[in-house]
């Protein structure tokens, strides 16, 4: 049976388990939020490592996204083969920012996001076909 794996997250907390197996692979996309202002904002990515669940991104340009904001990610297809890409992955896919990298010097700004993809959970789908989950 496959363990999750763990990652210490800081000296004070314990490890973190991961929700998805993560897969090295450096491909060039884009992300698309607005700011607090409503104005949208828009920045070339690379990613360093993807899940079925979460991605970690690189920016190519100076950027500063909050914790939590919503933003769009994309990968740029461009004639690439994307076979080793999750599923989901496959086309825009809302998306929480919910680590921020470490900053750059020679910038100001972080030098990654991490985000959380807002999609339904594998198997969730088919274990109800028919319900729907409302809020009030």
């Amino acid at each position: 049976m496959n363990q999750p794996a763990t990652q210490p997250r800081s000296s004070t907390s314990g490890p973190v388990a991961r929700i998805g197996e993560r897969r090295k692979l450096t491909l060039p996309g884009r992300l698309t939020w607005r700011d607090a202002s409503g104005t949208l904002r828009f920045a070339s990515v690379v990613t360093r490592d993807i899940s079925d669940v979460d991605v970690f991104v690189e920016c190519q340009m100076p950027a500063t996204i909050p914790m939590f904001r919503l933003v769009h990610f994309q990968i740029e297809r461009q004639g690439r083969d994307l076979a080793d890409v999750p599923t989901v992955l496959q086309g825009k896919v809302l998306s929480a920012v919910y680590r921020v990298g470490p900053y750059k010097s020679s910038t100001g700004t972080p030098q990654g996001y991490a985000l959380r993809l807002l999609v339904e959970p594998r198997g969730a789908a088919m274990a109800a076909p028919g319900r729907l989950a409302v809020a009030n």
